[in-house]
Parts: structure tokens; sequence; C-alpha cells
């Protein structure tokens, strides 16, 4: 490949007890193609002392330790001030259960040469366990219902023949974004802990005027919420990720509309989570159910903070 001599990319990996994921993912970017970047590995307050045995393992890496788990938007954000603060030209946000090709990084930033107001970029992104079946191939947002919609979801891309395309949002679990559209956006808004943080990011992005493009022969695998996938008495999902997609779900709503706009998202959504927590119950998963319930009292009643404006 044609490197492009110019960009400087610091890649942003966030690690909560997963260094097994997290292993695999810099092994991997050991063998990226491209050679101007720097993995900042952000441990969130792991326990057994992971993010220490992942500098360690890998040297090459910059490693901060919080002491408290900041979610994934937190965590992000203090490795994008990092970035920001050592004037990288790009940042990239990618999942520590990925895996890269390597020439993932090139093909994403190939990209830029040729749209001006270019803010993000996003690979195509297949499933670990299937490397044929796609996870996410960008994101389609219906405002009216305040819906966002994954393109190519569980499609194999023998069928879907993902191309490069305009986006409406993009997956934080890969997306590069240049240090203007970051200062011009800001921060991930921490008020959203985890989970529909890169929608509304996305959205702010493109207010600003910056364009979201899927680069379709930049390629990654994805194990898919290694974080949130762990055996509860309930089942494999926890309580913990229903009560964030409910309120967040509520907190999208409240951002992306006002007065009589509300009306149509606020009524489709709550029909929704009503029957989710009729589900629960016929199941007798009632962790679950109360989970879903306070996160609908949350979504509408917690504050909802403004994100931060970087400098």
């Amino acid at each position: 490949m044609s490197f492009i001599p110019d960009p400087s990319v610091a890649i942003i990996l966030v690690n909560w007890n997963g260094y097994t994921f997290t292993a695999d993912c810099l092994r991997s970017l050991r063998g990226v193609e491209f050679p101007e970047f720097k993995v900042i590995l952000v441990d969130n307050a792991s326990q057994n002392q992971e993010g220490s045995r992942l500098k360690n393992g890998f040297p090459e890496i910059d490693l901060i330790e919080n002491s408290t788990n900041l979610g994934f938007t937190g965590g992000n954000n203090v490795g994008i001030r990092k970035a920001l603060d050592e004037e990288y030209t790009h940042v990239m946000l990618l999942n520590n259960d990925t895996v890269v090709e390597p020439d993932f990084l090139g093909q994403m930033l190939q990209k830029f040469l040729t749209n001006p107001t270019l803010g993000v970029v996003q690979p195509l992104i297949f499933f670990l366990h299937d490397r044929k079946l796609i996870w996410s191939a960008g994101g389609k947002w219906k405002p009216a219902w305040c819906r966002s919609i994954t393109l190519g979801d569980r499609k194999y891309n023998e069928q879907y023949q993902a191309k490069d395309r305009d986006l409406d949002w993009a997956t934080g679990c890969c997306m590069l974004i240049t240090r203007t559209a970051l200062l011009k956006a800001g921060l991930l808004n921490e008020s959203y802990f985890t989970y529909f943080e890169d929608v509304e990011w996305s959205l702010r992005f493109k207010e600003k005027g910056f364009d979201i493009e899927l680069a379709a022969e930049a390629m990654i695998y994805h194990e898919a919420g290694a974080s949130s996938k762990k055996k509860h008495a309930e089942g494999t999902l926890s309580a913990t990720v229903f009560y964030y997609h409910v309120r967040n779900q509520f907190y999208l709503v409240r951002s992306q509309t006002k007065g009589l706009q509300m009306v149509l998202p606020a009524t489709y959504h709550l029909s929704r989570f009503i029957l989710w927590m009729a589900y629960f119950c016929a199941r007798g998963r009632f962790q679950k159910l109360k989970s879903v319930a306070r996160g609908i009292k949350d979504g509408w009643k917690l504050p909802l903070q403004k994100a931060e404006l970087w400098g």
C-alpha cells in the first residue's frame, strides 16, 4: 500500500477486566502497516493489575490507569484528551474486543484525501466468530422516531456487498476522527456512560458540518459485547445493560427533539420497553424488569449534561 506521510494517529483502547481480548487486539495492531500511530490504553480500574500486565506484555503502548471505572465515554475521553494534548492529527476509538486487518488504518486514512469535509470514518466490521458475517456497515438515523439502525446487521457480505458510502452515524466500536472535528464537536458526552453515546456524538459531528463515511475495504472483526456478556442469574446480558440501553435511548430523544417533536419517538420507545417489561415478567426475570423501569424513569428525570469542549 502507499503510505500517507502527514497523518499521525492515536488509537485508544479502553480495557475493563478484558485482558485476553485486549491482548489479542494489541497483537493484531502490531501487524498494522501504517507507521505513524500510537496505542493509548486506558484501563478502567480492572482487577488483577490488568493494566500493568498489558504494559509489560506490550511495552510500546502508552498506559493510563483510572482509579475508577469511568465507562466507555469517560475512559475514551481520558485517552482523547491525551491524544489532543500530544497533537495527533487523527484519533481512533477501537473496542478492545476486536482484531484488525494489517491495512485497515491505511484504508481508512485514504478516505480523508478525497473529501475535505470528512470528519469521521468507520471500517466494515465483521463478527469475530464468523468473519464473513457483518456486525456493522455503519448507521442510519430515523429522526422522526429517534431510531438508530445498524446497516448490514447480521448479513453476509457476499450478498450485502458493502460499498463506501455516506453514513448518518458511526459505531464507537471503531471510528477514526480528525482533530479538527473533535475540536469543533467536543468529546463524548459522559452522561451516557455506555450505549448510544456514539450515535449522539455522530449527530453532533454532522451538526457541525462534518461528513461520516464507511471505508468498506477497511476490515476488522468484533467479538461484540465482550465486557457485558457474562453468565448471570437471568441470562447472559446483565440487568445493567438493559438499564443503560433504555435510559440512554430516552437521553437521545431529549437531546434530538423539542416540544411536540418528542411525542412520537417517546411513545414509540416507551411502547417497546413496556413490551420488554412484559416479556421479563413472563420469564421471571425481575431484575431486568426493574432495570428497564428504572431506565425509563431516569431517562426522563436525570440531568443530561452537555459534552465537554476540549481546550
